[in-house]
């Protein structure tokens, strides 16, 4: 073992070693390649492997940024020239990326050294991450159990500390759910305040967006500081900064005017536990000085129907690519039903439904922007239960019927800010009785993350979760 006190830091602190030389980039490689060797495969996390990769990098020497040396991960949906990017996908299984996302190249330039990529489920659709390909990434608190999704795999790879942080992304919860499940902490940033490009403007009709999941609020500060801002292409930008986020982790947060709600956005009973943390939240925030009411948004429209035509149509253009890249019809050969299924959906979807959900999308950003005139932060729960089982959600099921009512009682209230662009973060405060994570999602107006990185820094202080460490980890 090169380094066996790797995972007493987070990747700042891994970062300022190697800058101290008390350790180099090498063996901090080798110790994320020995822990990836003994942990994954209890937990199948890390399904594109390309050690050589990290290797060449630091052969030829490392840019001089913040993570230099640091190991690192990206989500098996974005693109590194050279390598295997399979989306989770059959037909991709010996796809080679011909370029690099403008995302992955701001990740090299803060220094990081690139060995793999963390699974997720076919085109990133579920919240669980079960393919077919690779099969169950396993939760490292119950391997019973889902590491949440679509950035399952890489919230896993934290949790049991095989690196600090990893590449994820969020198009209606992936980066929240998979953060609340494993126990890590996990920040979707406003729109357009990371970089989607060079293929596209924006992802999921703007849903999308992409940052890590992390063990410590600063590592997430200090890497949106490296990578956020636009491209020259595009479409829109989000607010900037008064200052740098690495900054406001330290900040008192002052006192803020918190609404929470231990509801589902439907108004359905939640899961006695997930609420009762909710509770213990809120009395820690009022206890911390925060002016704290219970209180929701009422929305317009329901967010599930809005991402189910959305996200279809999205999943039907992108077959459309595949098939014209390979030059015929997919077949269940090439994809999972689920991703078929929500491709032929698109075909009932004209052009004026596709703009009628857009405009329910905006009803719902309005509705939400009104709401938070009387708050600066709303607490909800995560997820709505405790991470659901594995293969309770199955994707090659002949009768998909039995997916949106889990869907509907697991994560009802994440999509909403991707609908409106808002930040949320996912900040683990609990556990079940049986040991399983309970993240608390706390959102703010747009272009506020810096809101949330200060009170994030406060819960991390009064209570730590860095030494909470599940059942599966190095």
């Amino acid at each position: 073992m090169a380094f066996k006190e790797f995972g007493n830091y987070d990747a700042v602190g891994l970062a300022e070693l190697v800058r101290d030389k008390q350790v180099t980039a090498r063996e901090l490689l080798d110790e994320a390649i020995d822990r990836t060797a003994r942990v994954d495969p209890e937990i199948n996390a890390v399904v594109v492997k390309h050690y050589n990769y990290a290797e060449q990098q630091i052969e030829k020497g490392l840019p001089d940024g913040p993570f230099t040396g640091v190991p690192f991960l990206l989500k098996d949906l974005d693109l590194l020239q050279g390598t295997r990017t399979t989306s989770g996908a059959s037909v991709n299984r010996d796809f080679v990326a011909d370029h690099s996302s403008t995302l992955t190249q701001r990740f090299l330039e803060t220094g990081v050294t690139i060995f793999g990529k963390t699974s997720s489920p076919e085109f990133g659709l579920m919240p669980t991450t079960e393919t077919r390909l690779f099969g169950p990434t396993r939760n490292p608190w119950n391997l019973a159990h889902s590491s949440g999704g679509s950035s399952g795999g890489a919230a896993a790879v934290v949790a049991a500390r095989i690196l600090p942080v990893a590449h994820a992304s969020d198009g209606g919860g992936s980066i929240r759910i998979p953060a609340s499940a494993c126990g890590v902490f996990g920040m979707k940033p406003s729109r357009a305040r990371n970089p989607v490009g060079p293929d596209r403007g924006e992802g999921w009709s703007g849903f999308s967006t992409a940052h890590v999941v992390s063990i410590s609020v600063r590592d997430s500060a200090v890497m949106m500081d490296a990578i956020h801002g636009p491209e020259p292409w595009s479409p829109y930008i989000a607010p900037p900064p008064a200052r740098p986020f690495s900054q406001e982790v330290s900040r008192d947060p002052g006192k803020l005017r918190i609404s929470f709600t231990d509801k589902s956005p439907y108004g359905d009973a939640i899961d006695s536990e997930v609420a009762a943390a909710v509770r213990d939240t809120a009395k820690l925030l009022a206890d911390l000085g925060h002016h704290v009411e219970e209180r929701a948004p009422t929305l317009p429209a329901d967010p599930a129907v809005v991402m189910t035509a959305i996200v279809s149509a999205n999943t039907a253009v992108t077959v459309r690519t595949i098939e014209q890249r390979i030059g015929r019809a997919v077949t269940r050969d090439d994809l999972e039903i689920l991703s078929l299924a929500s491709a032929h959906n698109a075909q009932g979807i004209v052009s004026a439904d596709y703009i009628t959900m857009q405009l329910a999308a905006f009803q719902i950003s309005r509705s939400l922007a009104i709401f938070f005139e009387g708050c600066d932060v709303f607490l909800s729960p995560t997820l709505c239960t405790p991470p659901i089982r594995l293969g309770e959600i199955n994707t090659m099921s002949e009768d998909l019927a039995h997916i949106g009512p889990i869907l509907r009682r697991y994560m009802p209230g994440t999509s909403m800010f991707n609908m409106s662009g808002q930040p949320a973060m996912s900040v683990p405060l609990a556990w079940s009785k049986d040991g399983l994570p309970l993240g608390m999602m706390f959102a703010a107006k747009l272009g506020e993350e810096a809101m949330l990185f200060r009170l994030a820094g406060q819960l991390e202080q009064v209570r730590p979760w860095k030494d909470k460490r599940p059942p599966i980890c190095v």
